[in-house]
């Protein structure tokens, strides 16, 4: 039951910061390019390494790992929503902005995971 409670309490931290975060972004621009999602997204790539990279070098409890990964950076981050946005976007026939949200989102989140890893090697 305590790691259901932490990966619900990290999953409630992580929902609302994403929302918190993503609605302030987007209420930035005003273009139809999801910003907000894809900030969030790579925000959570980078938190999700660097957790990882910190694991690997120093001892992190699997409780803290749970909250902060499973927890945290699952409610944070929105791959679904990055699908249902891109899917919009093509729809719309937002056709540059679809390519350059998935190029980004992939290639960002890829660096901001390695980037997060290296933090700590």
């Amino acid at each position: 039951m305590q790691l259901i409670l932490l990966v619900g309490t990290g999953s409630f931290i992580g929902g609302v910061a994403r929302f918190l975060l993503s609605q302030l972004l987007q209420s930035k621009i005003s273009q139809p390019f999801p910003v907000g999602t894809l900030v969030v997204n790579i925000i959570g790539c980078l938190v999700i390494g660097s957790v990882f990279g910190l694991g690997e070098k120093t001892h992190i409890s699997a409780e803290w790992r749970l909250f902060i990964m499973t927890g945290v950076c699952g409610g944070f981050t929105t791959f679904s929503a990055f699908g249902l946005e891109t899917i919009s976007l093509l729809r719309d026939g937002q056709h540059v902005y679809a390519l350059t949200y998935i190029v980004a989102s992939i290639l960002l989140g890829l660096l901001a995971t390695f980037g997060g890893m290296l933090l700590f090697k």
